[in-house]
């Protein structure tokens, strides 16, 4: 069966079919609307083969359905029914938690997505346990606000880099996984990595889309 994996962020949508090899995207942002969204993916898609498909939402996702409106896109997703619209079986899965899964080697896995906010996921033994650690109260606002791209852009590189370290050490602390992977379009950023942490790549949230298909794959 081949898969449609479709990776939404605030600045992008970046798509790839299993069997090939170079992702396409185009941007998103504030007046994209989920119709939009997947008439321009369908277009891009091009002669792509797919049977199926997996998106990956940047908000939550609860049983493979859509609980709350995205911060940096227009709003209708939570009530979008995706399958009609790709002509095609989707599965819907927060977009940290498809990056994640794309990353996870076995075990008890922390990730952590560092890009717009903050994506938090656990895998427990093959399980899917999307989280919202990003909005736990820190300092004087929230994880999210000194470790996603606010904080990047107000504190710069340099204390930016500090808080990662205090996060990640402080999550790790809390919830003692056996492995901790840091993912998202800022993890560039960090050199040297957090102790105790590997760096994930983007590029694992398309495997993390086809992966949800295979047997055993959850919503």
């Amino acid at each position: 069966m081949n898969i449609l994996a479709v990776d939404i962020g605030g600045s992008h949508v970046k798509i790839l079919a299993s069997g090939e090899t170079e992702p396409r995207h185009f941007p998103s942002g504030p007046k994209m609307t989920p119709g939009a969204m997947v008439a321009q993916v369908k277009a891009l898609a091009g002669q792509w083969k797919f049977d199926a498909a997996t998106v990956g939402f940047p908000g939550p996702v609860k049983n493979g359905h859509i609980i709350g409106e995205p911060h940096n896109l227009a709003p209708g997703w939570t009530t979008f029914d995706f399958a009609p619209a790709f002509g095609c079986p989707v599965k819907l899965i927060n977009d940290a938690a498809m990056q994640a899964l794309g990353s996870y080697n076995g075990g008890k896995m922390l990730f952590l997505g560092l890009g717009t906010g903050l994506g938090t996921t656990m895998i427990v033994d093959g399980l899917i346990l999307p989280m919202e650690l990003g909005h736990l109260p820190y300092k004087r606002g929230t994880f999210e606000d000194y470790i996603g791209e606010r904080g990047l852009e107000r504190m710069g590189k340099r204390k930016w880099r500090a808080r990662v370290d205090d996060v990640t050490a402080r999550l790790a602390r809390a919830l003692m996984p056996d492995d901790v992977v840091l993912g998202g379009g800022n993890v560039r950023l960090l050199d040297p990595l957090p102790a105790g942490c590997r760096a994930g790549d983007n590029a694992n949230a398309f495997l993390g889309g086809f992966r949800l298909w295979q047997a055993g794959g959850q919503k």
